[in-house]
């Protein structure tokens, strides 16, 4: 299966968006004012790219998983969502640092138009606030209070972009060593794996991402690890004795954070997991994100979406990678 070169607007994207925004990640302050700055546009630029559907349906969570940590979040529904036993945890991204479940309400809104199902993003802590583990024991409270309201495993799909994949990996993890159900499927869309950068700056070398380089985007990782750059827990590792759910990872042909979605998916497979690579020529990080300014978002999301149903409603199968040179 083969997809469509990129589509001319997706090439303007990307080249307007190597005018500006990447220039402006490379001035940012290494502060605390300067993840404020830095939430403040990526907030504007989720806002003008993407949009919620109409009748879509949010309420705020503010409860405790089982254990009694805190779980925060919110339910979204689109129209045409019922409240059958699937659903779908949602993990964003954008560097342990940025984002929340407002900024990716449309994209989180249009996962759940297409698959017909209720999603939960879990509202993990930020950093600099709140620094390494924070993240990961929220996203793992979020599981265990969707199971402790009765949802089964097997009906229970992660999905996240960016950092938050490297999250969903992270937990996945902390399931098999604990004995935990795993979930039955996952989707990664530009999954952040690597948190040194390394696999991104060699990428980098081949070709320059249009929206961050790989120095900017350590930085503001390092928001959230600079205490524990050496805790083994980082380093994202798939046991062979612990098979994960069946994956779809999408990502970007022309950002940096591809190397980390090839690597993961070889990671995967090599310990006998599923996993489908799709990388979509001439796209940016977080693409699905855009709908408004291009049109592959909507057909990712469709992809994710379908694989997603047949996860749900199928036995188990090999999948083949999709790619297309641009």
């Amino acid at each position: 299966m083969w997809l469509v070169s990129p589509s001319q607007r997706s090439r303007w994207l990307a080249a307007t968006t190597a005018l500006w925004l990447r220039p402006l990640a490379e001035v940012i302050p290494a502060n605390r004012a300067g993840v404020l700055l830095a939430r403040g546009v990526v907030a504007t630029a989720m806002r003008i790219g993407g949009g919620v559907p109409a009748g879509t349906h949010v309420d705020r969570v503010d409860t405790v998983d089982p254990d009694g940590v805190p779980v925060r979040g919110e339910w979204v529904r689109a129209a045409a969502t019922t409240d059958a036993r699937p659903v779908i945890l949602y993990v964003h991204g954008s560097a342990f640092s940025i984002c929340s479940p407002a900024t990716h309400r449309s994209l989180v809104a249009r996962l759940s138009r297409d698959t017909g199902l209720p999603a939960f993003t879990v509202d993990y802590r930020l950093a600099p606030e709140h620094r390494h583990p924070a993240a990961t024991e929220d996203v793992a409270a979020a599981y265990r209070w969707l199971l402790s309201l009765g949802y089964d495993a097997g009906d229970v799909v992660l999905a996240g972009d960016s950092a938050g994949g490297h999250l969903i990996l992270e937990l996945l993890s902390d399931n098999a060593v604990a004995g935990r159900p795993q979930p039955r499927a996952a989707v990664l869309m530009s999954p952040l794996v690597d948190l040194s950068l390394r696999l991104a700056e060699q990428r980098e070398k081949l070709r320059r991402d249009p929206m961050i380089s790989a120095a900017a985007a350590r930085t503001l990782v390092d928001h959230y690890i600079r205490d524990v750059r050496d805790d083994p827990r980082l380093v994202l590792r798939v046991d062979p004795a612990h098979p994960l759910p069946p994956t779809l990872i999408q990502a970007g042909g022309a950002e940096m954070l591809c190397a980390d979605a090839e690597h993961a998916a070889e990671m995967i497979r090599s310990a006998g997991s599923t996993c489908r690579l799709s990388v979509w020529p001439g796209q940016m990080h977080v693409f699905q994100a855009f709908p408004r300014l291009v049109p592959e978002a909507d057909r990712a999301l469709r992809e994710a979406a379908e694989f997603i149903t047949r996860a749900l409603t199928e036995p188990r199968e090999e999948v083949a990678d999709v790619r297309l040179a641009t």
